[in-house]
Parts: structure tokens; C-alpha cells; sequence
């Protein structure tokens, strides 16, 4: 890669691991169904009509969309508001890549090799390391629910490899748009119309901050240019750099919001992560179908339609996410 494309790559993932914190704060100023509702909104609109017509089928945007969008997210942004810590979350979440590559050989029959199935063993170690260290100080309940919400991811990845979407960008943009109405809606039942309206009418300048953050800087920008990168290098190139993910998320959770880092999580994050980069990068056994799932277990749902590495062996041809 061109020093430039590496830079990019970096910045990308330190954009996603602070997320997690600017999320933090952001539970401080809407209730959490709310505040995902509003980050989709604000990432469809208007991006959606600068990007063109959608290019998969409808199918998979609105299946992506309410795995993602509104199961993943909302399952991620009730956990953080019930008390799962920003850093931490932004460990656990990477299970999903243990998840992505069991639902794949039940829904697409790639079988894991031996190195990728001997990630899956050491990312399950770490979560469970994780899970012990939760225990003895915040709610195993809000743990649950970022497992949860991995286990939703997974699914999304899978549905992602399906529709092989040509273009990152203009994918995101219309998936967005699916979760918008649903959360509103769950919004309303459970948080309560007088409490997403006190939290509209309170609305600041740090709060609009948080907004734009979450939809177009992580949204637009991030996957905008994690496709770019994945058009011009092998997925298995570029998917290395997720793994940076949660090691900027416990960074700044720690350096901004004053969270301490044990050395359970520590060793929780050196198992997660080495156990990722097996599950991820790990060559899997081809079945039938022909797929390999090569780097299906990015930090990305996007990544998932990457990996084809048909697409990845012929020089000049780029590979997407």
C-alpha cells in the first residue's frame, strides 16, 4: 500500500475506535433507541440522493438494514446506555467476527480451516476473560447485550456477502435509510414520546456535534473510504487494519472519558484480537459453492462482499468492501 492509502487506513479505523466515545456522550444527550434513529437519519439524508440508485436489490438493503441497523445498533446503544463501558464495548463487538464465521458455514457452507477455527477458540477465550472481568465491576446484562449485538452484525455480514454490493458507499447510504422508522418507532413505545421530545428540545451544539459525528464521519467518510481502499487492494491487505479498532477504542475511552483498563481487559483485548486476525485472515476450506470467505470477518459488514478472491487475484482489478 502507498504510505498515503496507509494513512487512510489508520485514520479510518482511529475514527471508529473514538466512536465509541463520542457514543458515550451521546447517550448523555438522547435516550439510546433516539439517538440511533437520529444517526441514521442523518446519514441517509442527504446523502441518498447524491449517491445514485441503489445497486443490489431491495431484499438485501432492507434485510441489512434492520439486522444492522436496527437490531446491531440498538442492541449496542441499549447496552452502553445500561452501563457497558465505551472501551470495552468496542472490544467485544469484534466477536462478531466469530459470529460472521459460524453463520457463513451454516448459511453459505464455507468451513473454517484449522487456523481460522483456532482463532474462533482464542476470540472466544478473550470474551470470556472479558465477560469475568465485567463481572467483578459493571452489569453482565449490558455484556450480554453487546454479544447480542455481535451475534446481529454476524448476520448482517452474511446477508452483506449475499448481495455483493458493487459500490460500499452507496449501499451504506440506502441501508441507512431502512432503520430510521423502526427505531422511531421502538423509540416511542419504549422510551416515550415526552422523553425523545425533552431530548429534542434540548438539543445543543455538542449534541448536533455528536450527530454529525456518528452518521457522516463514521458513516459517509469511514465506509466511503474503506471502500475506496478495498477497490484498489486485496481485502486481505486492508482488513489487517480493523484489528486497530479497539485498541483506539480502550485508548481514548480511557485517555477522554477516565476509564480504567485492568489487566483482565488487557488480556481479554490480546486474546480478541489475536483470535480476530485468525478467524479473519485465516484461510478457509473451499466448499462446493466455490467462496472462500477470505477476510469475511472484518471489523466492516461491507468487507464481507470483499472477500471474493476471484476478484482479488486479477491484477488491476479492485477489490471492494
Amino acid at each position: 500500500m502507498r504510505p498515503a492509502h496507509i494513512c487512510l487506513a489508520v485514520l479510518v479505523t482511529a475514527v471508529w475506535g473514538v466512536n465509541f466515545v463520542v457514543i458515550e456522550v451521546g447517550l448523555g444527550h438522547f435516550p439510546p433507541l433516539l439517538f440511533s434513529a437520529l444517526r441514521f437519519l442523518v446519514a441517509a439524508l442527504p446523502a441518498v440522493f447524491f449517491v445514485g440508485r441503489p445497486k443490489v436489490a431491495w431484499k438485501w438493503i432492507v434485510g441489512v438494514g434492520l439486522v444492522l441497523g436496527v437490531a446491531k445498533f440498538g442492541l449496542l446503544f441499549i447496552g452502553m446506555d445500561a452501563g457497558m463501558p465505551a472501551g470495552l464495548s468496542s472490544l467485544v463487538l469484534q466477536i462478531q467476527a466469530v459470529f460472521t464465521a459460524l453463520f457463513a458455514f451454516v448459511a453459505l457452507g464455507e468451513r473454517p480451516g484449522g487456523i481460522r477455527a483456532s482463532g474462533m477458540v482464542i476470540a472466544l477465550s478473550g470474551i470470556a476473560v472479558a465477560a469475568v472481568d465485567e463481572g467483578e465491576t459493571g452489569p453482565l446484562g449490558a455484556f450480554a447485550l453487546l454479544i447480542g449485538a455481535a451475534a446481529c452484525w454476524g448476520v448482517s455480514n452474511v446477508l452483506t456477502r449475499k448481495a455483493a454490493p458493487p459500490d460500499a458507499l452507496n449501499f451504506m447510504v440506502w441501508v441507512s435509510t431502512v432503520p430510521v422508522l423502526p427505531l422511531l418507532a421502538l423509540s416511542l413505545l419504549f422510551e416515550g414520546p415526552s422523553e425523545d421530545l425533552a431530548a429534542l428540545r434540548s438539543l445543543d451544539w455538542q449534541g448536533a456535534g455528536i450527530i454529525v459525528y456518528v452518521a457522516w464521519i463514521t458513516t459517509v467518510f469511514g465506509f466511503g473510504a474503506w471502500g475506496y481502499l478495498l477497490r484498489r487492494h486485496p481485502a486481505s491487505t486492508v482488513a489487517p487494519f480493523s484489528l486497530l479498532v479497539p485498541v483506539v477504542g480502550m485508548s481514548s475511552s480511557a485517555l477522554f472519558l477516565g476509564e480504567s483498563v485492568t489487566g483482565l481487559r488487557w488480556c481479554a483485548g490480546a486474546l480478541l484480537v489475536a483470535g480476530v486476525a485468525l478467524t479473519s485472515l485465516g484461510p478457509a476450506s473451499r466448499t462446493g459453492s466455490g467462496s472462500s470467505g477470505t477476510g469475511s470477518g472484518g471489523v466492516s459488514p461491507v468487507a464481507v462482499s470483499a472477500a471474493r478472491p476471484s476478484r482479488a487475484a486479477a491484477p488491476g482489478t479492485p477489490a471492494r468492501r
